[in-house]
């Protein structure tokens, strides 16, 4: 529920704060001083849309700010899922700056607005004239069935059952697709394939035949260089390893007199040694490398074709058209058994459908059921609030497999004795409507766990002992929910736990909205304004007070 909420540089708020009370709270003011721009501010907190219109100040920022209890409502992994840090107390900001620029928060980390959407999707519940319009909307009355029925289980299974019917279908359209393709692109990859095969590319080690082919054909430098190489190290006139050998000879005798002449003999003799091996290794190279123009060719060729193929198929690596190569074969091999690939994808898609079909017939067997008794009770509900002739009929009508089973909910309407139930889309929106709305609302409160609750003037085209019936009843949701209702009736003002009245204040050069929350006399005063004008009658507090039950 909303601990707090404070609003700053909004439309006609300058700076506006509240502490509403966590049951029933009614806000009350004169028309336009604001009562309905504290809605759009609230919107922002669910993830609205806005623009800099909305600025009091245009050089200055909006800051929206409302602080939650979320302590009862499980929402731990909505905030994993989102990977924000949960707390019982969450604060959710947003601003939007001078140039359009809007940001929003969760705990003071930064979030998109679809994030900021989901949560406030499970945290207020706002009834305006939008809702009015998505009530008409039949995947909404589905919801509200399902909302009133309890069917959670059911949809999941469905759900589950259409998502392994999706995967299915996807396999088996996925081979169908393959099957319609061309035999000339068939045999296209099939040539290519037959290209890859050819060049043995398993087989072929680029970097090693290209090193390989440089040795051939600088072979006979590399023996040149390599046979006068051995010769300066070991041989007949000049031998550098003899001359290391000679010199080893005059260190030995004196190598034990001290630390640092056995060091330098030790040295000379490891030079010799690695000396020595080198000319070895020299004369072992020399002996391998031979100029062999069968060879050099053979080589070239083998580049060649490995270069081409690489150009052809606008690749740089080896490894690509080895991977090439393989996947041809997957899919030509995939060709091969299309008529097996296509019996197993068909088994498949027919098993899912079945699934699909049994848990779609269970979920359309409750709704059925569920839209008898929703029926009923939403009558029940609208008669108790003055619409004594209402008519509710809820149909539950076959359609397409989707994501919320098979079928569409129709809500049909008729306030009029006489005049049979229509759609709900046909249906004008007016004070009629509105109670519709709060009849709906007030039966799947307690089952859509809805921390805040908001109503927008729902109190449209009421008065008397129906606005009494009305107040009851949102006295009622308010044991479980926290509601919020913007109301100009005064049985309603004196019905809340906590009342608000919002005002415009001319005192500056500018106007602006503020709110005060109204303790015991102030409101006395306030709904006796609103029972006989700005110059109450004796008459009119005496009212006020026996509404508010004060002596």
């Amino acid at each position: 529920m909303i601990r707090s909420l404070s609003i700053q540089n909004y439309a006609l708020i300058e700076r506006l704060s509240m502490e509403p009370s966590a049951n029933l709270n009614i806000i009350t003011g004169e028309t336009g001083a604001g009562k309905s721009i504290m809605l759009g501010a609230v919107g922002l907190l669910v993830g609205n849309r806005s623009d800099t219109k909305v600025l009091f100040n245009i050089d200055q920022k909006c800051v929206v700010e409302g602080v939650f209890d979320i302590s009862t409502y499980r929402l731990q992994e909505l905030f994993a899922t989102h990977e924000l840090d949960y707390d019982e107390e969450c604060i959710i900001r947003r601003e939007i700056s001078p140039a359009g620029k809007s940001r929003a928060f969760v705990n003071d980390t930064p979030v998109a607005l679809p994030v900021l959407k989901a949560l406030g999707d499970r945290l207020l519940d706002v009834h305006s004239q939008h809702e009015s319009l998505q009530l008409k909307e039949k995947l909404y009355q589905l919801q509200v069935l399902d909302a009133f029925a309890a069917h959670t289980p059911l949809l999941q299974v469905y759900q589950e059952k259409y998502g392994a019917f999706l995967a299915a279908k996807k396999a088996y359209d996925h081979i169908l697709n393959l099957q319609a393709r061309s035999t000339e692109d068939l045999d296209y990859k099939q040539f290519i394939m037959n290209e890859l095969l050819q060049a043995s590319l398993d087989d072929l080690h680029q970097e090693a035949l290209e090193q390989q082919l440089k040795v051939l054909e600088h072979a006979e430098d590399i023996k040149v260089r390599l046979t006068a190489g051995m010769r300066l190290l070991d041989g007949d006139e000049i031998s550098t390893i003899q001359l290391l050998t000679e010199t080893k000879a005059q260190l030995s005798p004196i190598a034990g007199y001290s630390d640092a002449l056995s060091q330098l003999s030790q040295r000379v003799e490891s030079m010799r040694l690695e000396l020595a091996d080198v000319s070895r290794e020299m004369a072992k190279l020399e002996e391998s490398v031979e100029y062999n123009p069968q060879t050099i060719q053979e080589i070239k060729d083998r580049l060649d074709l490995l270069y081409r193929l690489q150009k052809k198929h606008d690749l740089t690596a080896l490894t690509d058209l080895i991977r090439l190569r393989d996947d041809l074969r997957h899919e030509l091999s995939t060709f091969q058994n299309l008529g097996a690939e296509i019996q197993k994808a068909q088994k498949l898609l027919d098993q899912t459908k079945t699934g699909l079909y049994e848990a779609g017939k269970r979920l359309k067997e409750s709704r059925q059921l569920a839209a008898l008794d929703l029926a009923v009770e939403i009558e029940k509900i609208i008669h108790r609030i003055g619409i004594e002739n209402g008519r509710v009929e809820v149909k539950v009508r076959d359609a397409e497999p989707n994501i919320y089973g098979l079928d569409t909910v129709e809500i049909r309407f008729s306030a009029n004795k006489g005049i049979p139930p229509q759609e709900v889309s046909q249906v004008a929106s007016g004070g009629e409507f509105s109670r519709l709305i709060f009849a709906i609302k007030y039966l799947i409160a307690d089952k859509t766990a809805m921390p805040t609750v908001i109503f927008d003037e729902i109190d449209t085209g009421v008065s008397g002992e129906v606005a009494l019936q009305m107040v009851a009843m949102m006295r009622q949701m308010a044991k479980n929910h926290q509601v919020i209702a913007i109301s100009h009736l005064p049985q309603f003002a004196a019905g809340g736990d906590a009342h608000y009245f919002v005002y415009k204040d001319h005192s500056s050069d500018r106007s602006v909205s503020k709110i005060r929350k109204l303790e015991k006399d102030d409101r006395v005063a306030e709904i006796a304004k609103m029972i006989g004008g700005n110059q109450p009658t004796e008459a009119a507090y005496s009212s006020a007070k026996e509404l508010l039950g004060f002596t």
